[in-house]
Parts: C-alpha cells; structure tokens; sequence
C-alpha cells in the first residue's frame, strides 16, 4: 500500500527554509519522504508517536540529527507533514 504525501503551504515554507539552511541533507531529505510516501513503518524512518503538546502527531528520522513531524492519517493512507527541523526546534 502507497501512501499520499499532502504539504501545506506552511510546510512547503518551513521545507524551503530547511534546505536553505541545510542545503547538504536535500538528498537524504527527499530520501525520507520518498520512503515515507512508500512505507512509513519502514525501520530507518524511526516513526514514533509524540507525547505532551505534539499529542496526535509523530515523528521520523531524516538522521541521527533532524527530524520531520506529521500528521499520519493511516486510514486514508495520507500523511501530511507539520514541521521539519532539528530535534530541539520540531519538539
């Protein structure tokens, strides 16, 4: 089953910013989403549920430093991704 990836106007904003800041994790950047859009329980994405404020959201792995948050609406296959940053910044 293949998800569908759904981007906001203020992620599409939050993602430029990213990758201006970090133009050398574009690959791996579109390596996760890739994969993401594929299979988002894949082990390297590290997809967990957040907890406190972020309740309702979780999380994945672009690496061992930056993280993207979303909204995984598993029963109609959407993801919708909320935020993209480092692990101090998304949490």
């Amino acid at each position: 089953m293949s998800y569908t990836l759904r981007f906001t106007a203020a992620y599409e904003r939050r993602a430029k910013k990213f990758l201006k800041q970090h133009p050398e994790l574009a690959r791996q950047y579109l390596k996760t989403l890739e994969l993401l859009e594929a299979n988002p329980h894949h082990p390297s994405l590290r997809l967990h549920p957040l907890q406190g404020r972020l309740t309702g959201l979780h999380s994945v792995s672009i690496n061992l430093s930056y993280r993207i948050t979303l909204e995984l609406l598993i029963t109609e296959t959407m993801i919708i991704p909320v935020d993209v940053g480092d692990h101090d910044r998304v949490y």
